[in-house]
């Protein structure tokens, strides 16, 4: 007769008093791995068994990640006795090393199941920790797609029975440094990261993710340029003597019977994985036995004061100044308005510019930056989540309500604007055509007022919340909601920027580009009129559908 058990019922603690211990190794310690190994095997088990959802969305994913793999790994073979597999080997292996060092910073609590910090109540030597640890962080679907990328890598450029037996060497330094650096970055850092302040490294998330893109983009569109990827060999040339790119370095070299050099190599990818571990038993000794001071502040009667009052006496008085101070200390002080500001900001600015320096595109590509900042006037009152009551009960008219609004959209405007007139004005300066710095001035400055107007409107009639634990940005159920507000937001924003768009449009197929100047005061009227109308439309909705926003806000 079966019966169910919980994920910590069928694996004993090790090492505390009164429980029945696992078989010991002839030393006489307890084995902590087999344990670790078998409490996440148990954890994972038993959350599949929670749903029939939850298990199918896994299954999917597993699927999809290993027709990934696949595909990534049959690549990578299909390289071998090529010029430049070599060269694509190395790089590739520094890229996954670089992922598995980085982005733990961001998401610390990936795996939950090796989280040392849950185990800081048992009595376990850190030495058997790492081992245990190490060995059930090689369990998922990371070290997964690492063991086939670095494997089609290695077969990629492996000749010869010395370059096949160097392989096999490599790959299994390569896995198990990749994932001893990951967990020596969170162990060491976990403090931090899971404290308030730790928490803000998040917003770098969306600036590295942004970037990245950009830099990918560009290196792919200079290679199509180049002819090949020998441009690419002075790179490798340095990256093969870096751990653990140095493991596939050694493998080449074993090929071509450089012997001396592939021990070398080698040598070089063990002494750093042997360094990594010993600095890893030492993170986990810190954080199992000092005292948890990253989040204490620095007291005394000279510390300054956040916030300083300075700044706060430049906004208006009454309802007005109250509500954009708020805003702008969300935007500070909230990681995921900030996270999203830090985003739109670094994205709006890296189009334009990446694509005047690639020489694509015209100085338009600044209207990316209002675009993306208009994005932040949507969902207004879901950025508050359940706190948005407080607000609520001030809101006894329409009156209140269009001053709400207005507060919140001078708020964004205060960002925005010189922004905006800055990207306009580097995105000119990068593409050499001054003549059309006016039209591209109305036009995004048309824009703007646009998405305050229809972000307005569709924080009143598709409001969602926002979950304040975790990284997903609409709560559950709301996505078809969060879909619709943003999607068909900035399609209507674009039908009501479509006068000052058709005489830019007009100006130029007619050649009249001095006259572009009067697209500027266009642009600015017509888009202080979209808003206005926007926010004094929106507000009696805001009123009737009062009790609906608040149901939808407080889902967050």
């Amino acid at each position: 007769m079966s019966t169910d058990r919980s994920a910590t019922a069928d694996v004993p603690a090790p090492g505390v008093l009164g429980t029945r211990q696992p078989e010991a190794p002839s030393g006489g310690e307890p084995s902590v791995t087999a344990v670790l190994v078998r409490l996440k095997l148990s954890l994972l088990r038993n959350g599949l068994r929670q749903s029939s959802g939850r298990r199918a969305a896994y299954i999917a994913s597993v699927c999809l990640v290993l027709l990934l793999a696949a595909l990534q790994t049959l690549g990578l073979v299909l390289l071998h006795g090529t010029p430049h597999a070599a060269t694509v080997a190395v790089l590739l292996t520094g890229v996954l090393a670089l992922g598995w060092g980085v982005m733990p910073l961001f998401f610390p609590h990936g795996d939950e199941t090796v989280d040392p910090s849950r185990l800081a109540m048992l009595p376990l030597r850190p030495k058997p920790l790492v081992r245990g640890l190490l060995a059930a962080s090689l369990m998922g679907f990371g070290p997964l797609v690492t063991l086939c990328l670095t494997g089609g890598a290695a077969f990629a450029v492996a000749r010869g029975a010395a370059g096949a037996v160097t392989a096999v060497v490599a790959v299994v330094l390569t896995l198990l440094l990749c994932v001893a650096l990951s967990r020596a970055v969170v162990t060491a850092n976990l403090r931090l990261l899971t404290s308030r302040r730790g928490r803000d490294l998040a917003v770098l998330s969306g600036l590295l993710i942004a970037v990245g893109a950009q830099v990918v983009n560009f290196g792919a569109q200079q290679l199509s340029r180049s002819g090949g990827l020998g441009v690419l060999d002075p790179a490798a040339a340095v990256v093969r003597w870096i751990p653990p790119a140095s493991a596939l370095g050694a493998v080449d070299s074993a090929g071509r019977g450089a012997y001396g050099a592939a021990l070398v190599q080698l040598a070089a990818t063990a002494l750093v994985l042997a360094a990594l571990l010993a600095y890893w038993r030492r993170a986990l000794t810190r954080l199992m036995t000092a005292p948890d001071g990253s989040t204490l502040q620095a007291a005394g009667p000279g510390r300054e004061k956040r916030g300083g009052r300075g700044a706060s006496r430049l906004l208006p008085g009454g309802r007005t100044g109250a509500v954009m101070e708020r805003s702008l200390r969300y935007i500070w002080r909230d990681p995921k308005t900030k996270m999203g500001w830090a985003t739109s900001l670094a994205v709006g600015l890296i189009v334009p510019l990446a694509n005047a320096v690639q020489g694509n595109g015209s100085a338009y590509f600044a209207c990316f930056a209002p675009t993306l900042l208009g994005l932040m006037m949507y969902n207004q009152f879901g950025q508050d989540t359940s706190a948005f009551w407080i607000v609520a009960m001030t809101l006894d008219s329409p009156r209140r309500a269009y001053e709400e609004l207005r507060a919140r959209a001078l708020a964004l405007l205060l960002i925005t604007v010189p922004y905006v007139l800055l990207v306009d004005v580097l995105a000119t300066a990068l593409f050499g055509d001054w003549r059309v710095l006016p039209g591209v001035l109305g036009l995004t400055l048309a824009l703007l007022g646009a998405m305050i107007a229809t972000g307005a409107w569709s924080s009143a009639r598709f409001p969602y919340g926002i979950p304040q634990e975790g990284h997903k940005n609409v709560a559950p159920g709301q996505n078809g909601i969060a879909w619709i507000s943003i999607f068909g937001g900035m399609l209507f924003s674009a039908l009501l920027s479509a006068p000052v768009i058709a005489l830019t449009v007009w100006l130029h197929v007619t050649d009249a580009y001095a006259a572009l100047w009067a697209v500027l005061p266009a642009g600015i009227l017509y888009g202080a009129v979209l808003a206005v109308l926007g926010l004094r439309l929106s507000a009696p909705r805001v009123i009737s559908r009062l009790p609906e926003i608040l149901a939808a806000v407080s889902k967050g």
